[in-house]
């Protein structure tokens, strides 16, 4: 009995403190989203991967990555327990928090649109097509409905004048003196008239018909090439209210697929984030809209001199760590969160990654 005695205390001694000494390992899934998470150098970077780091070194456990392409099976691999937590660029909705359990938020974020760089290609050129559709803004059809009611009017008036005077615009029948005259009229408006109404009457209205097609025509002009000056320094889309009708691109299972639909605009939905700004880039897509900070860091690295940002940060939404619901790793994550914040370690990320620290990456 006395070796059983021995051999209990040696287990005690050896065998327990070893296994109690050995760290947790968590399953964390990822999904490669520049800046916060991607691969570089065959090794996984970012500012998400960069924060973990220093809470799973906190926490003092060890990590299994599990990299997931889109954001549906981000979602399912914490609820159907393939991974004990996941961590990228996670936007936390009130949807999502019905089944999951979030962090206190890790960065603060946003949507914004990525457009072509028209500056930085042709695109930015008065093609007939710009051109043509300055012509037929609705803010145009007035002037236009304008130049046409001169037209009818100071032609009847004329032909009126004209129609028993020999050789005169016109004729002594309506049909086609009409249309002769409403020619004569149109060439007005262009400043090509080559004949001259006979009786005095139809003189003085056509003088005072010409010099008025003269100020319409100056101040048409002024305004399509103002319109056209306008369009090309800004382009064509600005803000939310500017996608309807157009081709936008975004990621599928996002909240800017959601919000695109909510304010219904049907978007084409890629897997990836890089495959959205791949068809912005070939010109199968006007716009993408996603996540700011992702798009600003494109447009300033892979896209640069090819897409810009345009418009300001709209539908204002917090990213987070993902658990399952009920989990226990929710509140010591917490704690390492907010003693990183307090101690300069998540300024110090966010310097490296996005700058000097400013009301985006703060609480």
């Amino acid at each position: 009995m006395k070796w059983l005695a021995a051999l209990a205390f040696l287990i005690l001694i050896f065998v327990v403190p070893s296994a109690e000494a050995q760290p947790e390992t968590l399953r964390v899934a990822i999904r490669q989203v520049k800046p916060f998470v991607f691969e570089e150098g065959g090794n996984l970077t970012g500012f998400s991967i960069d924060l973990w780091q220093e809470i799973n070194s906190q926490l003092e456990t060890r990590t299994e990555y599990t990299t997931i392409s889109t954001v549906s099976d981000l979602l399912a691999a914490t609820r159907n327990g393939g991974a004990d937590l996941a961590i990228s660029a996670i936007s936390i909705t009130e949807e999502r928090e019905r089944d999951w359990d979030f962090s206190q938020p890790m960065f603060e974020a946003g949507l914004q649109i990525l457009v072509p760089d028209k500056a930085g290609g042709d695109s930015g050129g008065l093609g007939l097509g710009r051109i043509l559709s300055a012509l037929f803004d609705p803010s145009f059809l007035p002037f236009l409905a304008l130049a046409v009611a001169g037209v009818v009017v100071a032609a009847h008036v004329v032909w009126f004048f004209e129609r028993r005077r020999e050789g005169g615009v016109g004729g002594r029948a309506y049909f086609p003196g009409i249309f002769e005259a409403m020619w004569w009229a149109s060439a007005c408006l262009a400043t090509q008239a080559d004949t001259m109404p006979r009786t005095a009457a139809a003189r003085i209205v056509a003088v005072t018909w010409m010099f008025s097609a003269v100020l319409f025509i100056a101040f048409f002009t002024a305004q399509v090439t103002s319109s056209l000056t306008v369009q090309q320094l800004k382009g064509d889309i600005q803000g939310p209210d500017d996608l309807p009708g157009r081709r936008v691109a975004t990621v599928r299972g996002s909240t800017s697929a959601e919000y695109l639909q909510r304010i219904s605009v049907q978007p084409t939905e890629f897997n990836s984030i890089d495959d959205a700004t791949d068809a912005l880039v070939k010109g199968d897509a006007d716009a993408v809209v996603y996540d700011a900070p992702v798009l600003l860091y494109y447009a300033s690295h892979d896209g640069k001199g090819k897409v810009a940002v345009v418009g300001s940060v709209f539908r204002k939404e917090n990213y987070g760590i993902l658990f399952p619901s009920g989990s226990q790793l929710r509140k010591p994550v917490n704690e390492v969160l907010l003693r990183l914040r307090e101690n300069g370690t998540y300024d110090r990320l966010y310097a490296k990654w996005f700058g000097e620290v400013g009301s985006t990456g703060k609480k």
